[in-house]
């Protein structure tokens, strides 16, 4: 197995696509080793639905990125003070590859810096009862992707408030349950460390006798096309969602508003919309706007004033009618 340096990029779509890039190019031929981490970021399970899983207005915010990866599972916040470590090996023909197998060695370097870490479950990490890693993996022809968390000094409360909770009393209890169930590590080193020594030992352990290696200007060239073409684009960040129907209502000065989606691969296909407001108009002229309109807020907003949607409404801002659509 064989390092490769990657400690100078925060972005977790510009890792993914180092991740594929690795496993679909046949120059290389040995099985791989990062560890690496990212701005504050969401990363979507491969078979998510991405707008029904988190708060998109908190991530807009706070600008918290949001990338769609190719292993499975579900949501992941992470941020520069969580490290993540991906292992890209052949597959074994006819072999399941275990969680185990991959965990193990990270297991025994926590352990030798005092973090009583243990396997859990089917694919977590524990402390103490608390879990402080999750993983994912992906097969891809003959390759194999096994990649995984580690809360060192995370952002508990962002990342509750990242997920798809609106309500004060939800986000309170949330944030109450993820610190009685998810932990840090960093409290149980032996020997407190800052995030950036905290790598640098976990490298010094896994790397061991590994050959490093540092890709070329032709490889990140590549790996630059994968990222802008796939993970950063709308399409697979959010369009690859299925089907959902949505509904969403608030009350204003002009009074209750209701909208009731289908949506199908991030595009709104119906649109109802239903209340006690008075409308200068026929209400289809702004139903039918948003039909085939992304379902993201400011596309919405677009399409609304596109027909003067606020003109038709009365006492009903444009920014209040799109937060009957989107959080």
């Amino acid at each position: 197995m064989k390092y490769l340096e990657f400690d100078n990029h925060l972005r977790s779509s510009h890792a993914f696509a180092v991740e594929e890039y690795i496993m679909k190019n046949p120059k290389f031929e040995d099985e791989y080793f990062m560890f690496w981490r990212t701005k504050p970021t969401l990363m979507i399970g491969r078979f998510q639905n991405t707008i029904q899983e988190i708060n998109s207005q908190f991530a807009k915010d706070n600008d918290i990125d949001v990338v769609r990866r190719n292993s499975g599972g579900g949501t992941v916040y992470t941020d520069p003070d969580c490290w993540q470590f991906s292992f890209i090996t052949w597959k074994n023909s006819g072999q399941v590859k275990d969680f185990r197998d991959f965990t193990k060695p990270v297991i025994a370097a926590l352990q030798s810096m005092g973090v009583p870490a243990v396997f859990h479950g089917r694919n977590d990490l524990h402390c103490e009862g608390k879990k402080f890693s999750g993983n994912a993996q992906f097969g891809l022809k003959n390759r194999f992707l096994h990649h995984g968390t580690i809360l060192f000094d995370t952002n508990l409360e962002n990342l509750v408030r990242s997920l798809n909770v609106t309500d004060e009393k939800i986000i309170s209890k949330g944030i109450q349950s993820v610190r009685e169930r998810v932990t840090n590590i960093r409290p149980f080193l032996t020997n407190d460390l800052e995030s950036l020594e905290f790598r640098n030992k976990m490298i010094e352990i896994l790397k061991g006798d590994m050959v490093q290696i540092v890709l070329s200007d032709t490889d990140l060239a590549e790996i630059e096309k994968i990222e802008k073409e796939k993970f950063l684009t709308w399409d697979w960040n959010y369009g690859n969602s299925p089907k959902f129907n949505i509904t969403k209502s608030n009350r204003f000065d002009g009074g209750k508003v209701e909208v009731q989606l289908d949506v199908k691969n991030g595009i709104i296909e119906t649109c109802s919309i239903y209340g006690d407001f008075f409308c200068n108009g026929d209400i289809s002229v702004i139903q039918d706007a948003v039909v085939v309109c992304k379902y993201e807020s400011s596309a919405i907003k677009t399409a609304l004033q596109s027909v003067n949607a606020e003109e038709m409404l009365y006492l009903i801002k444009i920014d209040e009618l799109v937060s009957c659509f989107v959080d």
